[in-house]
């Protein structure tokens, strides 16, 4: 099965099933597999992503009018009213099988880190360890007034469930520890992803358009330092001309599909 020579031709004149095929080797033979993933990960659990066509968050809502830190400095109830539903379609998320795939992965010692630029949690309630989080997470927020970082949990559903701002014992309005429209990522945050990129020698890009920044250049870090790029994404990205392998596909159907072929692999050569 594994016994193929391909060519680095980005897997354009392959079919799906060579193109799988050559992901799973590729990840067998690397020595320090990263991935990174976007939102694309997440919406076949539910979460809409932000930029698809006809479907994407950003086509209703102007997201500097409802998702920027100016915004949530001025009008936080317009911040929160937005993010109500979201908040909940997020909170009653369950993980798909991309997320598990990617856990399998990193269990399987394959995958040494996985960067996310979701907030969503779901990498890690699939089982996955070592879990990057580019732009934050909902499990704490930050007061605006007094810099208290408290746990949201509570806080979220009596927010979902009765749409009141939540706030400090202060008085300060509290803010979801995920990174808006106008913030810069924590340095320690990016640094550690840029390192994770300069190390790899694989990166897996999964479910991301590539189209916001720091993130979108992580992977040409990786290819600085010659590293193998595969991306699985139902959209075309400006790596697509480049990469080793290309899938545009349901990445809840291919990334289980290269890892069940690596298991087979794997249990084959044992």
């Amino acid at each position: 099965m594994f016994s193929k020579i391909f060519r680095r031709s980005g897997g354009r004149a392959l079919n799906l099933e060579q193109r799988i095929e050559k992901a799973a080797r590729m990840i067998i033979e690397s020595n320090y597999a990263v991935a990174l993933t976007g939102a694309g990960v997440s919406t076949p659990s539910g979460i809409p992503d932000f930029r698809s066509p006809g479907s994407g968050l950003w086509e209703k809502f102007d997201p500097m009018a409802v998702a920027s830190i100016f915004t949530f400095r001025l009008r936080p109830q317009a911040f929160y009213e937005w993010g109500r539903p979201l908040a909940k379609t997020i909170l009653e998320a369950k993980p798909n099988p991309a997320h598990y795939a990617l856990a399998r992965l990193e269990e399987m010692g394959f995958l040494k880190a996985l960067i996310t630029q979701n907030i969503d949690g779901l990498h890690q309630k699939a089982g996955s360890v070592r879990v990057i989080e580019l732009h934050g997470h909902l499990r704490e927020a930050t007061c605006i007034n007094c810099s208290r970082v408290v746990p949201s949990q509570g806080l979220i559903e009596r927010f979902i469930e009765e749409g009141l701002v939540p706030k400090c014992d202060c008085g300060g309005i509290l803010k979801p520890n995920v990174v808006l429209f106008g913030e810069r990522l924590p340095m320690w945050v990016l640094l550690e992803a840029w390192g994770e990129a300069e190390r790899c020698d694989l990166m897996i890009v999964a479910g991301s358009s590539l189209e916001v920044a720091p993130a979108s250049e992580l992977p040409f870090v990786a290819l600085r330092n010659a590293a193998g790029i595969i991306v699985v994404n139902y959209q075309r990205t400006r790596l697509d001309k480049i990469a080793d392998v290309v899938i545009h596909d349901d990445v809840a159907e291919v990334l289980p599909d290269i890892t069940d072929l690596i298991h087979t692999g794997v249990g084959a050569s044992a």
